[in-house]
């Protein structure tokens, strides 16, 4: 295994790779197992070992596994509550086929054309309330984007129309809601500024489409908060990185923790690199935290308005201690923040003054750790308001005032081909 050295700016970042040591390991086991098999082919290839039925008679043992794991535990609480979310869209179609075939126009005594409503993608959903007669579904924009209807089908089975509460594109999320007479179960959220790397998580939805319907892989959480670009206009967003396997159709689907709370709700996987080499365990979900607050603000009032700050941004802690000290020139009690790696001319936060290589530590009375707290704690205000901003730069902790002037992009389509979302 080797180190490779990525350059973000002035900021270096290591990563291990794996070369053709990879390849070995695969080529050594097949080698030893075809001289394993020789061996017990000469050797002793009829040897029956002690206490089997020579006559090739077996039977079925009783099963010492325990069915009763806190995995089984946390799925068993969530999976009534996915559902499987199916985009219609309206499709052109003619009652003369042979006519379409070749391409000749009818007339209306011989052919008449009508549109009807197709499904044109599937994704997934989680039921989180139950109020009265109606219960609320969270989802990904992108899984009901376009849609000219919506159904979902429920763990029992069953398709139910759906309506669209809000969207929201910027943070890739939206809300349904369905009649809520044959939903049986809610899910509830957990503190997604609780969970560790390391830690074992359920991922829950219909890979491939609803066929596969609430089908679960297990992995853990590999970083808390992930910076990624999503959006055309280079979003810098901060998600879940996982490795339980995530895969189209499984969008909009939860990501659970061992207590059966939803932690995050799966959105995107990285399915190959730059280079065009495949990746695999690498999948993406937009912390509860978040969602929650977002959702919340979709109920309520149906679309979001969020100010924009036009800033690139990176964690704090993906900077190393010496280019804390020499580069960003921060005190060493300073450890949590958020770089300011670019700063968007004639942006909000240029007229109020914030530089490259500051570190933002607050905003109004609200600490941020990250880049996803920076964003929730942004997202409480509406575009118009104004707030303070606390930075340190070059050492000195400074408090601006920046003017919430302008929106963010409603753009949040996917900039490069290896990040994919899972509709």
């Amino acid at each position: 295994m080797s180190e490779k050295k990525f350059h973000i700016d002035r900021f270096w970042v290591k990563v291990a790779t794996v070369g053709l040591v990879s390849g070995l390991i695969g080529g050594g086991v097949s080698l030893g197992a075809n001289g394993v098999i020789q061996s017990i082919r000469e050797n002793n290839a009829t040897q029956v070992p002690s206490g089997s039925n020579a006559s090739g008679g077996t039977k079925v043992n009783g099963n010492k596994a325990n069915l009763n794991t806190e995995s089984t535990k946390a799925y068993t609480a969530v999976q009534n509550a996915v559902v499987s979310v199916l985009n219609e869209q309206k499709v052109s179609s003619s009652d003369n086929s042979l006519e379409s075939m070749f391409g000749i126009s009818g007339n209306s005594s011989s052919s008449s054309s009508s549109s009807k409503l197709q499904t044109a993608s599937e994704g997934s959903g989680v039921i989180y309330k139950k109020s009265g007669n109606t219960a609320y579904i969270v989802t990904n924009n992108h899984v009901v984007s376009g849609s000219n209807a919506i159904k979902v089908i429920l763990s029992s089975g069953k398709k139910v129309e759906a309506t669209l509460v809000g969207s929201d594109s910027a943070t890739d999320l939206a809300v349904l809601k369905i009649n809520s007479t044959d939903v049986k179960a809610v899910a509830s959220f957990g503190n997604s500024n609780s969970i560790k790397a390391g830690q074992d998580v359920l991922a829950i939805g219909s890979p491939m489409g609803s066929e596969y319907a609430n089908t679960v892989t297990k992995g853990i959480i590999s970083a808390k908060n992930r910076t990624l670009k999503a959006g055309t206009d280079g979003t810098i967003t901060s998600v879940i990185q996982t490795d339980a396997a995530i895969n189209s159709g499984n969008s909009g689907g939860p990501l659970i923790n061992m207590a059966g709370q939803v932690i995050g709700i799966n959105s995107m996987k990285l399915s190959s690199n730059s280079d065009g080499s495949s990746v695999e365990g690498m999948g993406f979900s937009i912390p509860s935290n978040e969602v929650v607050s977002i959702i919340n603000q979709l109920v309520k009032n149906g679309s979001i308005k969020h100010p924009a700050l036009g800033l690139g941004m990176i964690d704090l802690s993906n900077i190393s201690s010496d280019q804390r000290s020499t580069i960003l020139k921060l005190p060493s009690s300073v450890t949590k923040g958020v770089v300011v790696a670019q700063v968007a001319s004639g942006s909000v936060s240029d007229t109020a003054g914030i530089k490259e290589y500051d570190v933002i530590t607050k905003i109004g009375n609200t600490k941020v750790n990250n880049t996803s707290e920076l964003r929730a704690a942004l997202y409480k205000y509406k575009v118009g308001d104004t707030t303070k901003i606390t930075v340190y730069r070059d050492g000195s902790q400074k408090t601006l005032t920046v003017h919430l002037t302008k929106a963010a992009s409603s753009d949040s389509s996917s900039s490069s081909s290896t990040e994919e979302s899972g509709e």
